[in-house]
């Protein structure tokens, strides 16, 4: 049975795993899709990745609020998460948004990068 401390306090240890490891895999896989010439579709690879994780890290949460109010429930008694579930959820749901703004800003300056090289260094 999970533990009713559950209810109050954020869970930092997922929220920094849902902060770092989306965004490197959403780099990795993005980054040989953005080499090969094709900036939209790294970004739609990568975005994907990265709010897929974040729908994932949402619904794991959600489980885990689930269990301890229904721990409470069975104890007799009724609980409230502290924060509450919309706050959790809108924690994973910003790191998410800003991974993917974070992707795409790179992106640009990526693409930038490209393009400049096919210039005459006296041009760029």
């Amino acid at each position: 049975m999970m533990s009713i401390s559950v209810t109050t306090g954020l869970q930092w240890q997922w929220i920094v795993l849902a902060a770092v490891l989306p965004l490197a895999g959403g780099l990795l896989l993005a980054w040989p899709i953005w080499r090969s010439g094709q900036p939209m579709l790294g970004n739609l690879a990568g975005s994907a990745v990265m709010f897929g994780a974040a729908i994932g890290f949402i619904m794991r949460e959600h489980a885990a609020l689930d269990l301890a109010v229904q721990a409470c429930l069975e104890a007799g008694s009724t609980c409230w998460p502290e924060p509450a579930a919309f706050t959790r959820f809108a924690v994973y749901a910003f790191i998410g948004l800003a991974q993917v703004i974070a992707l795409f800003s790179l992106s640009v300056r990526m693409d930038d990068r490209r393009r400049r090289r096919g210039y005459a260094p006296e041009w760029r």
